[in-house]
């Protein structure tokens, strides 16, 4: 189909995805030069070979999974015209977003307790990019957050239901990518050593 074929709704939701989608992708190319960086630091003399990621990262990655799976049941009960309990789901999902990073801040604390820092003198190379990339990870799921919080006083309002999904769609695939994009950071610092 030709993008400037259909209605006005449909031209819209185009668009709107569309925009998505090239926010995604230079938040891949952003990642992906961080994590470039981080290989070929990787090389350096000075680079810490032991690492051990905090435990508060793992249980995180574990909250932000279930998160995934609860806005999918919101998304769901939205498409069947169960708007109360697409609210509670979008309202667990809430939650389990500010778990995360409650989780995510725990896990810099045991860092800094077992003496690894962002920067000055006892600072090393490669916790300065795992500091990086988690904490700009975090920016972007309250980023996300704050989707998420426009997509629940959306569908609080009875903005959402069977014919009208594009913002609580939009919402929850941005929220999937950072989850996807958790899930590959995590893997990298644990396996790229």
């Amino acid at each position: 189909m030709d993008l400037t074929e259909g209605t006005e709704k449909q031209k819209h939701e185009r668009s709107r995805k569309m925009m998505l989608w090239f926010g995604i992708g230079s938040l891949i190319m952003a990642f992906a030069g961080w994590t470039s960086a981080y290989i070929i630091s990787s090389k350096r003399e000075d680079w810490l070979q032991e690492l051990e990621l905090p435990s508060a990262f793992f249980i995180s990655t574990l909250v932000l999974l279930f998160s995934s799976f609860t806005y999918i049941l919101a998304k769901r009960n939205v498409s069947t015209d169960n708007q109360k309990t697409a609210s509670i789901w979008l309202w667990i999902t809430f939650m389990l977003g500010g778990a995360f990073v409650a989780l995510q801040f725990y896990g810099f604390s045991q860092m800094l307790a077992n003496g690894y820092f962002f920067t000055g003198p006892t600072s090393n190379i490669k916790m300065s990019y795992v500091f990086l990339i988690a904490f700009v990870h975090i920016l972007h799921v309250a980023a996300g957050i704050i989707s998420l919080l426009v997509v629940i006083v959306q569908q609080l309002r009875g903005k959402y239901g069977p014919g009208n999904m594009l913002g609580i769609e939009l919402g929850a695939t941005f929220w999937h990518f950072l989850d996807i994009l958790w899930i590959y950071l995590i893997l990298f610092m644990y396996f790229v050593k």
